[in-house]
């Protein structure tokens, strides 16, 4: 006799939640949405020259959950170069 599957019955509905867990989806779904807007208005803007890496990969990259935009944040934009960084140590 063949297996039924229970994957199914655990699943919950969105009824089923409380109502801090569904106030907590919808922030997360809300940060997710700011970051991905805010990282492909920037690459956007940004010449290439000032991106590590390429406009492409990084808009492609964006799309990934929460990671993307802010990996973008950290690593893809080059760092502007300091007049303190460019002067010659005493």
């Amino acid at each position: 006799m063949a297996r039924r599957h229970t994957i199914s019955r655990n699943k919950k509905r969105w009824s089923d939640l409380t109502p801090t867990q569904r106030v907590s989806i919808i922030l997360a779904g809300a940060v997710q949405l700011t970051l991905l807007v805010a990282a492909l208005t920037d690459v956007r803007r940004r010449p290439e020259s000032e991106i590590n890496g390429g406009k492409r990969l990084w808009t492609a990259l964006s799309f990934v959950n929460f990671i993307g935009p802010i990996a973008y944040f950290v690593f893809g934009r080059k760092r502007p170069v300091t007049e303190t960084a460019m002067r010659p140590p005493a």
